[in-house]
């Protein structure tokens, strides 16, 4: 595969991905002038909705944890250019994004419903800032790798990818993971929160703390005593400051 193709690939992937994060990103939000949106299905039958709605988290599951495992990339390279590994998974990320929106299934009851203005605006203005979170984590970090398109790039003008760098600025030095913090303040903090809802927080609240913990154990693996320094000051997904340990 010529480097200008996989450019090109790069690219297209990074628009499908990002397409499929936003299009997620305001099904959650459930806004009634969206066409579709989480609450805008009807209920039908109880026990398909939850086999497909089951099977989609299955399948961003697999898909998001076994595509990020080491050894998985060792062999997937072997099938395609080693510059276009991230933009595979940053492809398939974003087609499974549109999956679930497109099918999730309906499923009957309401847990919640705030009808309060005030409160819907505190609500909504939290959800916000959890999806803001979210987005300014990957630049914390870097975006651009994050996503695939160093990677492209760097094979583009043929000179070798920078080493990976142990970042702990900002937003990391509050929470090892803010871009996880900020997909379930986005996923919670809503003002109605349906059944059809619920079962994707749920869902996806699960994933998040099965994913992180086979992430942070190659991030051992990856980073050593650093990384193994930054778990003992840094909490992992709740911003408080962890006890010092010192004697007063």
């Amino acid at each position: 595969m010529s480097r200008s193709i996989i450019l090109i690939y790069g690219i297209l992937s990074y628009a499908i991905g990002m397409g499929g994060v936003v299009f997620f990103i305001l099904f959650v939000c459930s806004w009634d002038f969206l066409p579709i949106h989480i609450n805008s299905g009807e209920p039908k039958s109880l026990s398909v909705a939850l086999l497909v709605n089951t099977g989609l988290m299955l399948m961003l599951g697999l898909q998001h944890s076994v595509m990020a495992r080491p050894g998985f990339k060792k062999m997937w390279i072997k099938v395609i250019p080693p510059a276009a590994e991230r933009s595979t998974y940053v492809l398939l990320s974003g087609a499974v994004f549109f999956l679930i929106c497109f099918y999730w299934q309906a499923i009957p009851g309401t847990v919640w419903q705030v009808d309060n203005p005030i409160a819907w605006v505190v609500l909504t203005a939290v959800q916000l800032l959890g999806w803001v979170l979210v987005a300014t984590s990957s630049f914390v970090i870097n975006h651009f790798e994050l996503f695939g398109l160093q990677q492209v790039y760097y094979s583009f003008v043929d000179k070798p990818e920078p080493s990976p760098n142990f970042t702990d600025r900002y937003l990391y030095k509050m929470v090892r993971h803010p871009m996880q913090l900020g997909v379930l303040i986005g996923i919670w903090f809503t003002a109605t929160m349906t059944m059809t809802h619920l079962m994707l927080s749920l869902a996806m609240t699960l994933y998040i703390f099965i994913g992180l913990y086979f992430e942070e154990k190659d991030l051992v693996v990856a980073l050593g005593p650093d990384y193994e320094n930054y778990k003992k000051r840094v909490r992992m997904i709740i911003p408080i400051a962890k006890p010092t340990g010192r004697s007063h």
